[in-house]
Formats: structure tokens, C-alpha cells, sequence
């Protein structure tokens, strides 16, 4: 039995991957997270072998985890269930250290089908995924201003364009307002944006952040 370990922040999802995961007869669940904090914790607690991740969770973003973990757990196995089909993420969650990338309108049989493939030493990207890694090799789109951006500066970025207030990012990502301010200032310093409304156009006119938040 494959052990796993469920990180996404809504419980319906954690439920519902939980029943699939179950009923293929050859995986144990043994954690879910609903946070970056707990996906930590309960990585070294509960030995998982393979970590289903969402990226977008409360406090520590998903990107961030991967590369820590890479580190802290180099035999733990990463497999990216988001969301997020743009190829930013999918471009930045590889070089981060995952080891399969899915999003969450994929099939239940191909969900299972990653699952065994990551755990036992390979890698998975959906036919579409792979679309986009190899336009990005393609086209590695130079200095695109975007891509000066840390992990944690494309996550205040996302959330910006979404129309969260500062508080509401600071909330989500466990930090203070301050220091969501110092975020967007050096973001918009790095992408040489002179107003929030610059920004705006700029993801809109990339197809930055096309995809509609899940439940």
C-alpha cells in the first residue's frame, strides 16, 4: 500500500480525493492538510510516500513547500493536484522539485494512474501539461517581467488580480499587512509597474491567471 498524505484546504476536495484514493484498493491515506503549516508537520509525522499538493493554501504557498521539502524530505514524492493550469505554475512547480503535475478536472482513473506512476519513480504531466512545458522550452519568453518574481511575489500577484484586499492576502498567507504591502511594492518594482491597475493588464493581457477559483 502506496502511503499518502492529502494537502488542499477545502474539505470537500480532502473528502472526495480521499473516496478515490480508497476505493483503488492500494493506497493508504495517512494525513490530510488544510494548511501550509500542517502539510510540514504531518510530512515528518506521518512518513507519507507520496504528497497529493494543492498550491494555493492558507500560509505557506505550495511552490514554497515543494522546495522545502526537496530539501527536509528528498525521498518524499510530489504530486501538484491544483487548479492552476497556467505555465507559470507548471514550469515553477517541476524546477521547484515536483515530481507530477495534475489538475483537478483530470479523471479519476488518471489521478490514480500518477499516483502509482510518481510513487514509483517516475514522473506524470497530463497530455495538456506537457502542451505547455514544451511551449515553455520553446519559448522560454526571455525577461518576461512576471518571471522576475519569487514564489511567494507571484502568490501576492494572483491574489491582487483576484481583487483581495491586504488584509485578506496578510490573513490567507499567514503574515502581517505590512508585510503584503512590502511584497506588492518590490513586485511592482520588479516588473517596473507604476499602479495596481498596470498590473491588472499586464496578467490579463498574459493569461497569467485564466483560471476560475475552484471550491
Amino acid at each position: 500500500m502506496t502511503r499518502i498524505l492529502i494537502a488542499d484546504d477545502h474539505a470537500v476536495v480532502r473528502d472526495g480525493l480521499k473516496h478515490i484514493l480508497e476505493r483503488a484498493g492500494k493506497f493508504e491515506v495517512v494525513g490530510e492538510a488544510a494548511d501550509g503549516t500542517q502539510v510540514l508537520k504531518l510530512v515528518r509525522d506521518c512518513a507519507p510516500q507520496v504528497l497529493l499538493l494543492d498550491l494555493s493554501m492558507p500560509g505557506r504557498s505550495g511552490l514554497e513547500l515543494i522546495r522545502l521539502l526537496r530539501v527536509e524530505q528528498p525521498a518524499l514524492r510530489i504530486l501538484v493536484l491544483t487548479m492552476h493550469a497556467e505555465q507559470q505554475y507548471v514550469v515553477r512547480a517541476f524546477q521547484a522539485g515536483a515530481a507530477g503535475y495534475l489538475t483537478k478536472e483530470s479523471a479519476a482513473t488518471e489521478l490514480v494512474s500518477a499516483i502509482g506512476q510518481v510513487a514509483s519513480g517516475g514522473t506524470y504531466v497530463s497530455q495538456s501539461i506537457a502542451g505547455k512545458l514544451a511551449t515553455s522550452l520553446q519559448d522560454p519568453q526571455g525577461e518576461a517581467p512576471h518571471l522576475r518574481l519569487s514564489d511567494r511575489e507571484l502568490e501576492v500577484y494572483r491574489r491582487l488580480v483576484l481583487g483581495e484586499p491586504l488584509t485578506s492576502i496578510a490573513a490567507a498567507l499567514c503574515v502581517s499587512a505590512k508585510t503584503v504591502s512590502t511584497y506588492k511594492m518590490r513586485l511592482m518594482e520588479k516588473m517596473q509597474m507604476p499602479s495596481e491597475a498596470a498590473l491588472l493588464r499586464y496578467a490579463m493581457r498574459n493569461h497569467l491567471f485564466d483560471e476560475e477559483e475552484d471550491i
